[in-house]
């Protein structure tokens, strides 16, 4: 794959006090997120909402209803486009890069995403359970690994920033009180399988022959969260300038292989939405890819016999996990890791002088834009009984932020697929390889044990 440390996470901008509320992704990605919900909530308090922004096609059966749609709502199609234009560009020249590189190339991943909508939206792909996020990512990965695309156009393909924002946008759709009852239980179970698959990475890529400082990269990208984990502990333990793409390779391979075993093995499984978001949420190494498999197990329920729980419960167990529980995990990694490389190991090589202020530093700032807008979601709701909060809050207020969420993973799950190019995946050797599936391994094993056995029951009655 084609991703290296500037593209995953943009350009290197040493930032201090109030100046990364501008100049880091994660921040950004807050802003829009938030901007996005706030902008529902003052609607909805006027009694409008966002409905004619979060445009999304129609199902339909013959093709003269998608033509119908268009003619009907192009203008809406382009707004929401430029409105996702504005935000993101303005965005990205303010963290360093030019939007004369990126407006062309959003412009056809729009352009793909809406293909994409059009296509899930089609009758027989609804009735085989194809999700939008699968259909992205295996049209992305066919385009990417046959035609091909220019390489200009990856300057649109920003993974990272999309899931994130994607991730705002799913705490409006996370009643906060959810998070509260869930919280200690997906911390402890990430916390269980953080510790032990970093540790068999990493015991498995020294036995191998691996530098220590890239086994220890390897580790944290299976052990936590994937692109940013393994490039935040590279940075902090002084790796080599190879070590985090090597990293990154391993983790988007497997992400991608588990985007559709996970989801079929917890089908063949019957297992509750609840319970296989959990496991997913324990066992995939990268938050877009976990989404999209999650999404796709929770378009099982009321379509497959013997499949319980809702569709929402599988989105909703596998951001406990992943994003509320393993994702907090990187700067506690990057803090620990930097000690062990600035004490432990050659000191010629040793990494970024350790502090405390590490982990606040390597803390994914995006999961406070997810408890925000959940919270400021369950304020606004607060007074509703469930019945209003279904009739009027869900489709007023959460049914359009929702959708909009719905557009920003597609992108990203676009991004994955058109910026991955399997011929540059033997680059790495086998050895990184190796030692990252034996992670995979234990990973999927444990992750399973913990999701239906040790805490089945309260998986499968999240929520309720």
């Amino acid at each position: 794959m084609s991703l290296n440390v500037e593209t995953a996470r943009g350009p290197v901008v040493k930032t201090s006090g109030w100046r990364e509320l501008w100049s880091k992704e994660d921040w950004w990605a807050i802003w829009i997120g938030l901007g996005i919900v706030l902008a529902g909530c003052a609607l909805f308090w006027g009694g409008a909402n966002l409905r004619w922004l979060a445009v999304l096609p129609p199902r339909w059966t013959a093709f003269s209803q998608v033509t119908a749609d268009l003619a009907a709502n192009w203008p809406r199609y382009v707004t929401q486009f430029v409105f996702w234009l504005a935000a993101f560009s303005t965005a990205l020249t303010a963290l360093g890069y030019k939007a004369r590189e990126f407006i062309p190339a959003f412009a056809f991943l729009y352009l793909a995403a809406l293909v994409v909508f059009i296509v899930g939206q089609w009758d027989s792909a609804v009735y085989y359970n194809l999700e939008p996020p699968l259909i992205a990512l295996f049209a992305g990965l066919v385009i990417a690994n046959t035609v091909g695309l220019p390489r200009w156009l990856d300057a649109g393909f920003r993974v990272e920033f999309y899931v994130k924002t994607g991730i705002v946008l799913l705490g409006a759709t996370v009643p906060f009180s959810l998070i509260v009852l869930a919280g200690p239980v997906a911390i402890l179970q990430a916390s269980i399988v953080s510790i032990v698959t970093f540790l068999v990475i990493f015991w498995v890529g020294v036995k191998l022959g691996l530098d220590r400082r890239l086994a220890a990269t390897l580790g944290v990208g299976g052990a936590v969260c994937g692109v940013s984990a393994a490039i935040a502990v590279a940075g902090a333990i002084g790796a080599k300038k190879e070590d985090a793409p090597i990293a990154i390779t391993a983790v988007i391979l497997w992400a991608i292989v588990m985007i559709f075993v996970l989801p079929l093995a917890a089908r063949g499984l019957h297992l509750p939405t609840g319970v296989a978001g959990a496991w997913i949420g324990t066992s995939e190494f990268a938050d877009a890819a976990g989404i999209a498999a999650a999404q796709a197990y929770g378009g099982y329920a009321g379509h497959v016999d013997g499949i319980a729980g809702t569709s929402e419960q599988a989105i909703q167990a596998f951001t406990l996990m992943k994003v509320v529980g393993r994702d907090v995990w990187i700067g506690i990694w990057a803090f620990v890791l930097a000690i062990v490389a600035t004490t432990r190991w050659e000191a010629k090589t040793a990494g970024s002088r350790p502090d405390a202020g590490e982990i606040w530093r390597r803390f994914p700032k995006f999961v406070f834009g997810f408890l925000i807008a959940s919270l400021l979601i369950t304020a606004v709701t607060a007074s509703y009984s469930l019945a209003d909060y279904n009739k009027i809050a869900v489709p007023g207020l959460i049914a359009p932020i929702k959708d909009l969420r719905t557009w920003a993973f597609i992108f990203c799950f676009l991004s994955i697929g058109l910026t991955t190019r399997f011929k540059d995946l033997a680059a790495a050797g086998r050895a990184p390889l190796l030692a990252f599936s034996s992670g995979v391994v234990v990973n999927v094993a444990l992750g399973f044990v913990l999701s239906v056995y040790v805490f089945g029951s309260h998986w499968a009655t999240l929520g309720q």
